[in-house]
């Protein structure tokens, strides 16, 4: 093992430039032979203005303390933020997990055996899922809980600014996909443990990351869309999808807006109209062609499931589930659903069941079981060789681990794939696609290094096996990503590895398999890049 992976608890306050570094060449092995670079340094102007001082990629803007008044303020607004945490006032959606990790943990490491980061940073202390909670776990218990021996306990862990900086850091150096939490064998969430930090950083001391919170939740409320889309934007667009796909499949469609009574309030992830029109088209040509009574909303955020403060800030979490509810009540519908987004799924079910009023506690679902229903009704006619190609089939962390959303996706595939073949693992085993909990936005300084080199590696990993019997350019490959995020980080991934072209690798979603094999469908929904 390297000697700077070789980080103790107790390093994480020392005056270092950098707390740790991932070399290359220890990187996880992956079944390809890919050129890998060495790490783009972090500029010289974010190093001046932020805190940069945990590993070689530059995620949280952490402003740079420049007094020692400064770097007390830091440390003060951090432990104010903590101990709020474990408040039933300040923190009853999360509290009782919370505690449960704060008070128990065998030191057993089966989640790190389990965390797909740890693996792909080959074996790097900072990574392990319980270094950040074991830190957290010492603070807490000394100046929050403030036991006897607390001292002693805390293994003489400085509470310095730069233990709070790299802490901030740290909880953005996890994907939340909770797979360490499904292995412990104590329940202790490790992942809910980086969520709650940063939280402390956005609500308590005003630091997020400006995809998550100025692109992403305030967009959200201020335009209706972290797009940026309004609702007239929105309208023209989807209008615009009809006609082309109505043209292009030789099927007349109309996707129906802000119809009262409708059984069903579709909401889909508006990044899905922009780089994913087909996705858009396809909902609307299989739910038309069902028969179901559904309609979009146009009210504010109603058009767009987004719902970034799940990763970040309960408070601006809130504000964007009541929107999404509240569109519900005015139309009158008798359930929403949800479309291919993986976190929009957990937001506005899992999550928003804690913090809706009952008045705005409409009926939510996936639409992967109505999907499933269609699909083994018999009201479409089906052609399975139309996807007579390999097709894999990719688990969203939120869908599939969170909700065990597991079986409707696989019962389409299986009837109408006749290659369908499983990764290793998969369901509620999944690996992330590396692009969970926020990082498939962003592409700040070097962060995209750290989304391929690190974050989606086993997931790439998993891919490649899953085709190892047609690997190469000769056999076009489909894998199935029913999440708008995971298909915007496996975009970046297949264009950084040229996948595309040397694999003949596309991704989409459940949806367009769906259209692709529907006989009143003109062949050719589904596209591969032509080279």
């Amino acid at each position: 093992m390297s000697t700077n992976k070789m980080i103790k608890i107790t390093d994480v306050g020392k005056d270092t430039d950098k707390l740790t570094s991932v070399a290359v060449d220890d990187l996880m092995t992956i079944p390809a032979d890919f050129e890998e670079k060495e790490w783009a340094e972090i500029s010289e102007e974010i190093r001046e203005k932020y805190v940069c001082i945990l590993d070689d990629v530059n995620i949280l803007p952490i402003p740079k303390p420049l007094t020692a008044k400064d770097e007390e303020e830091l440390v003060n607004k951090f432990i104010n933020g903590m101990r709020k945490l474990f408040t039933r006032e300040d923190n009853w959606t999360f509290l009782s997990m919370l505690e449960t990790t704060m008070e128990n943990c065998a030191k057993c490491n089966t989640c790190s055996d389990s965390c797909h980061l740890y693996e792909a940073s080959g074996g790097n202390e900072m990574y392990r899922p319980n270094y950040r909670t074991e830190i957290f776990r010492r603070i807490y218990k000394k100046y929050v809980k403030k036991e006897p021996f607390a001292k002693w306990r805390s293994g003489d862990i400085d509470l310095n600014w730069r233990t709070v900086a790299r802490l901030g850091e740290m909880a953005y150096r996890c994907n939340i996909c909770r797979r360490c939490a499904q292995t412990c064998p104590i329940g202790a969430d490790n992942a809910l443990v980086a969520r709650e930090i940063r939280k402390i950083f956005s609500q308590e001391m005003g630091i997020a990351t400006p995809e998550l919170h100025d692109k992403g939740s305030m967009y959200q409320l201020k335009t209706g869309s972290s797009t940026q889309m309004n609702k007239i934007v929105v309208k023209d667009n989807v209008e615009f999808i009809d006609e082309d796909f109505s043209e292009e499949t030789g099927y007349e469609f109309k996707t129906p807006w802000d119809v009262e009574g409708a059984d069903i309030l579709l909401i889909h992830n508006a990044g899905e109209i922009m780089a994913w029109p087909e996705n858009i088209a396809a909902f609307s040509i299989i739910f038309q062609a069902a028969g179901i009574s559904w309609t979009l909303s146009s009210e504010l955020a109603a058009y767009d499931s987004i719902n970034y403060g799940v990763f970040y800030d309960d408070v601006q979490f809130a504000r964007t589930a009541i929107l999404h509810a509240q569109a519900a009540k005015n139309l009158g519908v008798k359930k929403i659903v949800l479309g291919e987004c993986g976190h929009a799924h957990k937001a506005l079910t899992v999550i928003a069941d804690r913090v809706l009023p009952e008045p705005l506690k409409v009926p939510r679902e996936s639409c992967f079981p109505i999907l499933r229903d269609i699909v083994m009704s018999g009201k479409i006619k089906f052609d399975p060789e139309r996807n007579n190609f390999p097709v894999t089939l990719h688990d969203p962390c939120n869908v599939t681990r969170l909700m065990g959303i597991i079986k409707p996706q696989r019962e389409i595939v299986k009837k109408l794939c006749p290659q369908f073949r499983e990764m290793t693992p998969h369901g509620p085993f999944n690996y992330c696609c590396g692009g969970g909990s926020g990082y498939a936005i962003m592409s700040r300084n070097n962060i995209p290094e750290w989304r391929f080199k690190i974050a989606g590696r086993k997931k790439l990993e998993q891919i490649l096996n899953a085709f190892s019997d047609c690997r190469g350019p000769e056999t076009k490959k489909y894998v199935c990503a029913p999440c708008s995020n995971c298909k915007g980080q496996l975009r970046d991934v297949f264009e950084r590895y040229e996948l595309l072209k040397k694999e003949q690798l596309t991704y989409s979603g459940i949806v367009e398999l769906i259209v692709n094999a529907m006989v009143d469908v003109e062949p050719g929904f589904i596209k591969w890049e032509e080279f």
